[in-house]
């Protein structure tokens, strides 16, 4: 296989897995993969990512933190940034329908299941089981440009575990429960709650990982001007 054919199946074949198996992760290939994702360009060098691994200990007490929060019909505070906007249209509101009907369809989750909702909610905070979990933050004060570097950053870590065989999923739901998450992770408040990443092998039996989106065909969004 070529570079160029192994850089391209990874890209291809990275998407979001939720669930996981729960065969450990070598640290030291941890370690590998975000020195690669810290190769992300960024503005005049910045390299605005910060990034925690979550170990046992801590992770114990974080999910028990949140499902605790999901419990009691909490999302403690407002999202620290606007991941969505205020009013979706077409095309984008189509998408985000389709996608997460099939979801849900693989997962026996009925229109108006609020407990089966509720159950794979559940498992999002958990970080789907998978044995390595990341949580993304970003100083305060930097700007849209610095988000811009953060999100290729995480884009190289989830591409190059892509390709040492793991499998992930960035997680904008702790953006939801940040109060949460800053509070069992320590985190100042002149840093953003972003993303968590879930980093693993997948589930081959999970029916969740059965879904793979699907994609605009180039001719839809790209124009080639002469």
């Amino acid at each position: 296989m070529t570079t160029a054919e192994a850089v391209e199946r990874a890209i291809r074949a990275r998407r979001a897995i939720r669930a996981f198996r729960p065969d450990p992760v070598d640290p030291a290939l941890l370690r590998r993969l975000i020195d690669l994702a810290a190769q992300a360009p960024s503005g005049t060098n910045m390299q605005p990512w910060k990034l925690r691994v979550i170990g046992p200990q801590a992770r114990t007490r974080l999910e028990t933190a949140l499902l605790a929060a999901l419990e009691a019909g909490e999302r403690p505070g407002t999202e620290e940034y606007r991941y969505y906007p205020e009013r979706f249209r077409e095309p984008y509101l189509s998408r985000r329908r389709k996608v997460g009907w099939d979801l849900y369809g693989l997962l026996g989750v009925a229109k108006g299941d609020i407990e089966g909702m509720k159950r794979q909610t559940a498992a999002n905070l958990r970080f789907f089981d998978a044995p390595v979990a990341l949580m993304v933050t970003i100083d305060r004060d930097l700007e849209i440009g610095s988000w811009l570097d953060l999100g290729m950053f995480v884009q190289n870590l989830l591409i190059a575990a892509q390709g040492h065989g793991l499998d992930s999923c960035p997680q904008a739901i702790f953006a939801q429960f940040h109060p949460v998450v800053r509070r069992e992770l320590a985190i100042p408040e002149d840093e953003v709650v972003v993303c968590g990443i879930a980093i693993g092998k997948a589930d081959p039996d999970a029916p969740a990982n059965r879904l793979v989106p699907e994609r605009e065909p180039v001719e839809n969004f790209t124009t080639w001007l002469d």
